[in-house]
């Protein structure tokens, strides 16, 4: 199998430059309108698919996001190897502004979202212990570091509903319930990835320290936007660097990100709802 990388950019992040053959491409999916039309081309010698998560223009919010047209799209073009890029805040001091956090688990406080491919007519489970691809993680933070970003390699990202931000109380206890970095879009973003037999990294781009700390107490959205646009040229000089650390070729995933559903389907074949199926035709078209 080739390696496709797919790069889901959140707010500040509307485009990758540098990509070789692009053009923006219309993908359907029985899923929904995905977010926008998708950025495909070459960098590094490697095929890589850009996808804004709101939309150019910034049209979505955290939760009228598709995410499940976005997934099922890139796995559509072929992406194999999936970043996601979003904005945060800091639950930790020594998580500042303008660094960056390879994010390796989550709590999943969003409640208006649909959250999973699966359900009546074809139920599935898939594990999520270790919802993020080490390897992934692991080439996010060498490509970071190469490029000079101050990068943290894990941290917990608790995803809340949005789209206002935390209140002082709960972000205190977000704090105290021992997570890193708060965002509005990781979820259920991961969860369909691995549905999809993705392999799925998250690189959270700190603004803010949220509302916890003494001299943050509010969120000001010309603090944070200003720290975007600083953060998203740092992202786009970590994503230049993903390609020659992937390579061209790929193997199957060594943390098993890639089989996911080879146990989880637990609805009889004679009982699958064939209008469901064909959704599912490039989800789980491997197990299907």
């Amino acid at each position: 199998m080739d390696t496709m990388i797919g790069i889901i950019g959140g707010s500040g992040l509307y485009q990758i430059d540098g990509l070789e053959g692009a053009s923006w491409v219309e993908v359907a999916s029985p899923w929904g309108k995905p977010s926008d039309a998708i950025l495909v081309g070459r960098l590094g010698g490697v095929p890589m698919a850009f996808l804004p998560r709101h939309g150019r223009g910034h049209v979505h919010s955290p939760t009228t996001v598709p995410y499940r047209a976005n997934i099922d799209a890139l796995k559509r073009l072929g992406v194999t190897d999936v970043f996601s890029i979003s904005a945060c805040g800091s639950f930790r001091e020594e998580l500042a502004p303008g660094d960056f956090v390879v994010v390796d688990q989550f709590v999943d406080r969003t409640f208006a979202r649909e959250k999973s491919f699966f359900g009546t007519g074809c139920v599935a489970h898939v594990s999520l212990a270790h919802p993020t691809c080490p390897r992934l993680g692991d080439a996010a933070a060498a490509a970071g570091r190469a490029a000079g970003v101050t990068i943290h390699r894990g941290g917990t990202y608790l995803a809340m509903e949005g789209p206002q931000f935390s209140s002082v109380a709960e972000s205190r206890l977000y704090r105290d319930w021992g997570c890193d970095v708060i965002g509005m879009t990781n979820m259920p973003e991961a969860k369909l990835a691995r549905e999809a037999e993705l392999c799925y990294a998250s690189v959270a781009m700190i603004t803010d320290y949220d509302s916890w700390h003494p001299d943050h107490d509010t969120v000001d959205i010309t603090t944070i936007i200003a720290t975007l646009t600083g953060n998203a040229d740092k992202a786009r000089a970590l994503v230049a660097g993903l390609p020659a650390l992937l390579g061209d070729a790929r193997s199957p995933c060594p943390h098993g990100c890639d089989r996911a559903l080879t146990h989880a389907l637990l609805t009889a074949p004679e009982a699958r709802d064939p209008t469901l199926l064909a959704k599912l035709d490039a989800v789980a078209g491997r197990v299907l």
